[in-house]
């Protein structure tokens, strides 16, 4: 194993503690389900103080060029046809570090890096955020009542988060059947209706383009994850977005990696879900966590499974 500083390895998960770039490299082609997972977002926030953290990196243009090197990675252990998940939003520009206030299109510089390596670009979901809760968090100038009756030129939306989805070239060979349709619903909506009647009424709701239907409470506990004076990011994905992203593009007894593992959101969903799942993370702090979470999840639901390749 490159460069692991720690590791619990059963026969439902595995957990590396180490650069997701260097691990990544342990895993044989093909091999892998589905990927999903929130990456750094460029340099807006600080997540350790690791070196090798890309959220470190001195520039927009530094971190797409370490990303790349994992995406093509990605390309390479992702069984043909199947799904990498990618959750991010804009980027706000500011007027201290860019030059200019404004908005950063990441979503758009994630799909043309996933292009540029091989991947298709498969779809998009758009998650409803309040403005108004954005704006008492971030007090953004562009979010700010005052600025409205000063000068609405510099107005903005609020900005949603974003789930991309890119699809590996080739066939795939394993079907993710849905011999049922869809039995589980989550979400803040109420799902009417009984067999096909209510699978239908739940792939309207996960098939839209946009998803107002996300709890946005609905997360893993971060706080055990912090340690004294810590004060760099942390904000674990709502675990109605994982849910959905498993259910659709993963099936049971399926490899779900997850490269930016942070407090082990993905991971969790997938065990609990029947899937096994490979984590990488590089702040121990969030490993130790993970490893707590993708236990819990295993205790919920207990799958036999193959031994784990790493």
């Amino acid at each position: 194993m490159a460069k692991c500083m720690n590791q619990v390895i059963t026969d439902q998960y595995s957990c590396y503690h180490g650069d997701c770039v260097e691990l990544i490299k342990n895993i044989p082609d093909d091999c892998i389900g589905l990927s999903v997972f929130s990456p750094p977002f460029a340099e807006l926030y600080a997540y350790s103080d690791s070196p090798r953290d890309m959220g470190n990196s001195k520039s927009y243009d530094e971190f797409f060029q370490q990303f790349s090197y994992l995406i093509s990675e990605l390309n390479r252990v992702t069984m043909p046809g199947r799904i990498v998940a990618v959750h991010c939003i804009d980027i706000p520009a500011m007027k201290e570090r860019d030059g200019y206030i404004g908005l950063k299109d990441f979503p758009g510089d994630i799909i043309r890096a996933f292009q540029k390596c091989g991947f298709i670009y498969h779809s998009r979901h758009a998650i409803w955020k309040d403005p108004l809760t954005e704006a008492t968090r971030t007090k953004a100038l562009g979010l700010m009542h005052k600025q409205l009756c000063k000068d609405s030129a510099m107005c903005r939306s609020g900005l949603p988060d974003y789930v991309l989805a890119f699809r590996k070239k080739g066939d795939n060979a394993i079907p993710i059947e849905k011999q049922h349709g869809f039995t589980e619903y989550h979400g803040s909506n109420i799902i009417t209706g009984e067999g096909v009647k209510r699978s239908h009424n739940i792939w309207r709701s996960y098939a839209s383009p946009v998803w107002m239907d996300i709890r946005q409470s609905n997360t893993l506990n971060k706080k055990n994850a912090r340690i004294e004076k810590d004060q760099k990011h942390i904000c674990p994905l709502q675990l109605d977005v994982i849910e959905r992203v498993v259910s659709l593009w993963s099936v049971e007894g399926d490899i779900v990696l997850t490269p930016f593992g942070g407090i082990g959101s993905e991971s969790y969903v997938a065990i609990k879900n029947n899937r096994r799942s490979i984590l990488f993370e590089l702040k121990e702090s969030y490993y130790e966590q993970a490893v707590i979470n993708c236990n819990n999840a295993a205790n919920i639901k207990y799958s036999e499974t193959n031994d784990m390749f790493l």
